[in-house]
């Protein structure tokens, strides 16, 4: 089992640096010369000695009981991601983790022909990604919304590498920098769920390598839950299209996420879809039916 301390440290001292005194409900006098809370105010929050609590955020979770992990969550006001991080973090730590977590099947890249029926039947774009945001699959509106992604020739594609290292991503991601910590947080999240990914770190090794932004990013220990929402793009064929999400993960495949885009009926997202369409027949000579 691989010693996860280093790990413990650096997300219960981040979140902590995150809580203001007035979010939690302090007084603010004095000069404070770190961000967020001090140590001795967290362990009150929580309940227990400032030198236990230092022994947690020195790493140690080993042995701790459930109760003392919700008494830190609530004190560090963790989010639900935030709080199943930990979970699985003294999980971990407990030599646990594999018992709690489902057997892994060996990780492939193949998709199964099922599953790619199941997408091309899908008349919006869908496409279909691993923990590590591998593009696996996407039906021909997918592929043709997400054509930029495409163009890396180094095999499957990837949306890490793509976010970070292909400056086209700069203009199919209006808000580059809200996509940027998103895709962060997902890899952060990526690896508490399976932290023996050796896929997975030889990614994070990769982007920390050559890209200062991912590296910010990557130390800041943001994770997330995403199942749906709204994301802006602009494509370089049909202009910007502004779609809603819904995620779910494949309960054939846990580690394979399936994401469906729509747009709201008769907006200028529609027909900017509809003209996706048109072009992705155009480059294929497969006509695709564009959502209503």
């Amino acid at each position: 089992m691989d010693d996860n301390r280093a790990e413990v440290r650096d997300f219960l001292t981040s979140r902590r640096a995150k809580v203001t005194p007035e979010q939690a409900g302090l007084p603010t006098a004095g000069q404070r010369r770190v961000p967020g809370l001090r140590r001795t105010e967290v362990s009150a929050l929580a309940g227990m000695s400032v030198e236990y609590y230092s022994k947690l955020e020195r790493g140690q979770l080993a042995g701790v009981s459930p109760g003392v992990l919700e008494a830190v969550a609530r004190a560090l006001r963790l989010d639900d991601a935030e709080r199943a991080h930990l979970l699985r973090l003294a999980q971990e730590a407990n030599g646990s983790g594999a018992l709690l977590r489902p057997t892994r099947k060996p990780k492939q890249r193949a998709i199964r022909p099922s599953l790619r029926w199941s997408l091309d039947s899908v008349t919006a774009p869908a496409i279909v990604v691993n923990l590590r945001q591998d593009l696996l699959a996407a039906n021909l509106l997918g592929r043709a919304m997400y054509s930029d992604v495409y163009t890396d020739s180094a095999g499957v594609p990837n949306f890490g590498r793509f976010t970070f290292l292909d400056p086209a991503a700069r203009r199919f991601y209006p808000n580059w920098n809200l996509a940027a910590d998103m895709l962060v947080a997902n890899l952060r999240t990526a690896a508490g769920v399976d932290p023996h990914d050796k896929a997975l770190h030889d990614l994070v090794g990769e982007l920390s390598t050559r890209s200062d932004e991912f590296r910010r990013r990557w130390g800041a220990h943001n994770v997330r839950i995403h199942g749906t929402g709204r994301k802006t793009f602009h494509h370089h064929v049909v202009g910007d299209l502004d779609l809603a999400y819904e995620s779910t993960e494949l309960r054939a495949e846990p580690d394979l996420t399936m994401t469906i885009y729509a747009a709201e009926p008769d907006s200028p997202t529609a027909q900017a879809l509809s003209l996706l369409a048109s072009w992705a027949a155009s480059e294929t000579g497969i006509v695709p039916t564009p959502e209503r």
